[in-house]
């Protein structure tokens, strides 16, 4: 007897080599180097150029415009958008709806084939994004260059998992029927990104609900529109039809109650604040006339993130990676670690060392590589974390740091509060900025009863050499990354899916292989033979 034919996408998949993560740039070697000082001026020559939105496929511009700028040297324009009105957010969400019709029925492989160009266009171009990343958002070379890397992954790493989906799922037979299970796509997804992984996110959100056939609103965070609309070229260089994301530029609380209201939308893709997440999750579940599903939220908002450091850790291996995961894109990642809870035997040791790294950080435009710490994203964010750098010398002791750093841009100090209570305000809010507090514990128990008392629950880190202390921390530490012995940032895809607990979002692990389950819905089908 004959075998069955295996679907085109799993042929398709069968042909592609196992997935790998993008390797990073080495720009300690004299090419790269040179090749990274041309991406910078080829960029910046482009500077001030006006994008469109696009609407049911066509070029939109409209008389408001708003710029983009670089927050190293704030007089910069990156670029020039359009600002849309509520009624454009409402004619962006029924032309995707609209297009579902048909790019729901492009085969997977197809899907797949686009995503994949995609992935090796920008491949080619990491050098010119990662500019583009480092003027708009104030990222350093390397952190610029692990946000394209990571787009990349997205690229590949959701393209495969997109095809292994595709097609009949086998069942249990079921004697007499013909019986399978088939994952079909939801509808239009909402894409509502943030400005700190500017690339990469917003690219991952955007590639797996077109990867499952769902059509796309693009609404990209105010402070980094040039790097979306930039890879939104590359989709379309790579064959995306132009009708199969709508991308819409404009104040996010109009726009984008808009679009989450709006009953045509399917679901809702966010990443950014425990505030904005929760509004989003309200409008959600709110019922809008002539909506006919309960609308789905796949939301990631942050965290309170700590590393514990116990009686026998290496003290300079959890210094450096706590200096690292502290200040690395001046502690603007939702991974970052914004707390240090160390037990009182080593406290002082700990501290030390700490204090000793962070002093010796490089803070500065961050198109100068020899800048550890660029800026931090706008003013607004600047004047935010200043003032809870303020509350924080109230609640604890300054060790170093504590105010503006020197240049024309929103540089701020690598920040450390010492002896903060556990529910002090720097101790518990989400800062969102290089500002560090470091908590005392008495042991390694309370030391993670401290780490546990928030209201998130994203990444967490233990350097501990014991055992027993690694299997309590894999047990009771709860949190969706949990990293032993290493910093509590860097999650690559793949190998660590990310999202967390409680007010840090729906733990829907990006890079992880149920990912893009959460754009599918099962249909199942029996048929009496």
């Amino acid at each position: 007897m004959a075998t069955a034919k295996a679907p085109k996408s799993q042929q398709m998949l069968k042909k592609l080599p196992a997935f790998k993560n993008e390797p990073f740039i080495d720009y300690s070697l004299p090419k790269s180097r040179k090749a990274m000082e041309a991406a910078l001026a080829k960029v910046a020559a482009e500077f001030t150029r006006e994008y469109p939105m696009y609407l049911d496929g066509k070029a939109v511009t409209t008389a408001e415009k708003k710029a983009s700028t670089n927050p190293s040297h704030p007089t910069q324009v990156v670029g020039t958008f359009q600002v849309a009105t509520v009624e454009q957010a409402t004619a962006a969400v029924e032309a995707a709806h609209k297009y579902f019709e048909t790019w729901r029925r492009v085969p997977a492989e197809k899907r797949a084939e686009i995503v994949l160009r995609a992935a090796k266009i920008l491949r080619g171009r990491k050098f010119e994004m990662n500019a583009l990343v480092c003027y708009e958002v104030g990222k350093t070379w390397v952190e610029a260059d692990a946000d394209t890397a990571e787009t990349i992954d997205f690229c590949e790493f959701y393209a495969r998992e997109a095809l292994r989906v595709s097609g009949p799922q086998k069942l249990v037979p079921m004697k007499g029927e013909k019986n399978y299970l088939e994952y079909i796509p939801l509808g239009v997804g909402v894409v509502v990104p943030p400005w700190n992984f500017p690339c990469a996110i917003m690219a991952g959100l955007v590639v797996a609900g077109l990867l499952t056939g769902n059509t796309i609103v693009l609404k990209p965070a105010s402070d980094s529109p040039t790097v979306a609309a930039k890879f939104l070229e590359i989709l379309h260089e790579a064959g995306l039809p132009k009708e199969a994301v709508q991308f819409i530029t404009g104040p996010g609380g109009s726009i984008g109650d808009a679009l989450v209201s709006h009953p045509k939308t399917r679901y809702i893709g966010f990443t950014g604040s425990k505030e904005v997440g929760l509004r989003i999750q309200e409008l959600a579940a709110k019922h809008s006339p002539g909506q006919i599903w309960i609308k789905r939220t796949v939301l990631e908002m942050g965290g309170k993130d700590a590393i514990v450091v116990a009686e026998d850790a290496d003290l300079d291996a959890a210094a450096q990676g706590t200096m690292q995961a502290a200040f690395g894109y001046s502690g603007q990642k939702c991974s970052a670690c914004s707390r240090v809870i160390v037990a009182e035997k080593v406290y002082d040791k700990f501290l030390a060392k700490l204090v000793e790294r962070t002093q010796k950080i490089a803070t500065g435009p961050s198109e100068d590589p020899n800048n550890y710490m660029g800026p931090v994203v706008s003013k607004g964010a600047m004047e935010g974390i200043l003032k809870y750098i303020e509350v924080g010398k109230r609640e604890g002791r300054l060790m170093t740091g504590g105010g503006r750093a020197p240049g024309d841009g929103y540089f701020v100090q690598p920040t450390i509060i010492a002896d903060v209570p556990p529910k002090a305000r720097i101790a518990q809010e989400e800062i969102f900025g290089p500002v560090l507090a470091v908590i005392k514990a008495k042991d390694y128990d309370q030391a993670l009863e401290i780490a546990n008392g928030t209201e998130f629950g994203l990444t967490g880190a233990v350097y501990s050499k014991s055992k027993k202390n690694l299997d309590k921390a894999r047990a009771e530490f709860y949190v969706g990354n949990l990293y032993l012995n290493r910093k509590c940032t860097g999650a690559m895809v793949g190998a660590h899916p990310f999202g967390g607990f409680n007010m840090s979002g729906t733990d829907s692990k990006t890079g992880g292989r149920e990912y893009v389950m959460l754009f599918l819905q099962g249909k199942s089908v029996a048929e009496k033979v």
